[in-house]
C-alpha cells in the first residue's frame, strides 16, 4: 500500500515522503492517526505540486538548521551528576539532560531529535549523541558525563 505522510515516522520516513507499508499498518494505524493519506494519483500530482513550491522556503529552513549544528559543534558540553562508587551515577543521564545543556548554551533542540549511543547513561566519561537539525542535517556530537565536585 502507497502512502503519503503527513507528519513524520520513526523509522519510516519524513513529512510529505511517498512509503510503501504493508496494507494493515496503513490502514489500521497510519491513516486513522492522521500520519498518512492514500497515495492516489490527484494526491501525488498535489504532493508534487506543494513540494516545488516548498523548495524555496525549505532552503532557507535547511540553511538555519546547519548554522545551529556548526553553533552545536563548536561546543563543549559537560553534564554533571552525583557519582557513587567508582565512577557509577546515582541515577542516570539522557537525552532530556543533554537538550537541557545544549538549552543553556543556546542551542534549542527537542529532546526527541536526540539520540544517545546506548540509550540511557549510567557512568562517567565521554559518550556521543546524534543530533538531528532537519532531516537533511544530522550531526554526531560528542560530551562529557562528569563528577559533581562536593
Amino acid at each position: 500500500m502507497e502512502l503519503i505522510l503527513k507528519k513524520d515516522v520513526e523509522n519510516l520516513g519524513f513529512t510529505d515522503d511517498v512509503v510503501t507499508v504493508k496494507s494493515g499498518f496503513g490502514r489500521n494505524f497510519l491513516i486513522p492517526q492522521g500520519f498518512a493519506v492514500i497515495a492516489t494519483p490527484s494526491a501525488k500530482k498535489v504532493l508534487a505540486e506543494t513540494l516545488k513550491q516548498r523548495a524555496f522556503k525549505e532552503k532557507k529552513v535547511v540553511e538555519d538548521a546547519q548554522k545551529e549544528a556548526d553553533k552545536a559543534n563548536e561546543m563543549e558540553i559537560k553534564i554533571t551528576s552525583k557519582v557513587g562508587e567508582g565512577d557509577k551515577l546515582f541515577g542516570s543521564v539522557s537525552n532530556v539532560n543533554l537538550a537541557d545543556a545544549l538549552e543553556k548554551e543556546g542551542v534549542l533542540i527537542e529532546k526527541k531529535y536526540i539520540t544517545i549511543a546506548g540509550g540511557i547513561i549510567k557512568r562517567t566519561g565521554q559518550y556521543e549523541a546524534t543530533i538531528r537539525f532537519h532531516r537533511d542535517v544530522v550531526i554526531n556530537f560528542t560530551f562529557d558525563v562528569i563528577a559533581e565536585v562536593k
